[in-house]
């Protein structure tokens, strides 16, 4: 097995490809912390890596962030060990409770339907090739909510990308829409 890593425009963030599929059609998962990984025996493996503070899986990667203080050339082996362990072994990505599908609920309006699309078919495709992904978790008032993960999550550039970029793109096919934010 052969795994590709490239860099994100986070700094902190590495994006591993792993050549087969990660989460598929599934969508995303996101752990910001050990706690947190529980679902995934693959995030809690990531997680007893030194210096590894949050993992993200896409459809065909895996997002890990590092500590500011750790460098990558001394933790990229180990993660890629414990990435190509896991894949070979035939393990799980997340446990079968955890694996149901997040945000299952009442319908949506017509607008928040149009803002879900136009996330998801011009956001966050190119988001995800930055290692990362972008989550809707609300609309109100005219303002959007969104959630950052992988290497979206702390990454210098994701205000500018969220204010100027997706924002402006949301205000200008959704006239009601007057504002994004960032939410935990």
């Amino acid at each position: 097995m052969f795994i590709q890593t490239e860099q994100t425009p986070n700094p902190a963030t590495l994006k591993f490809l792993p050549g087969r599929a990660v989460m598929g059609a599934d969508g995303t998962a996101s752990f910001a912390s050990a706690e947190e990984a529980g679902r995934s025996p693959l995030a809690e493996r990531l997680f007893e890596v030194d210096g590894v503070t949050g993992v993200f899986f896409g459809a065909d990667f895996i997002s890990v962030s590092k500590a500011e203080a750790q460098e990558w050339y001394l933790l990229k082996p180990a993660v890629l060990g414990v990435i190509m362990e896991h894949f070979v072994a035939g393990h799980p990505l997340l446990r079968e409770e955890a694996s149901e599908a997040e945000g299952a609920g009442e319908a949506d309006s017509e607008l928040v339907a149009t803002i879900k699309e136009l996330l998801d078919t011009r956001v966050r495709p190119a988001v995800a090739q930055d290692g990362g992904d972008i989550v809707f978790r609300g609309f109100e008032d005219g303002v959007v909510f969104l959630h950052m993960q992988g290497a979206c999550a702390g990454c210098p550039s994701s205000t500018a990308t969220l204010k100027m970029g997706i924002e402006n793109m949301l205000r200008h096919y959704v006239p009601e829409v007057e504002e994004v934010r960032a939410v935990m």
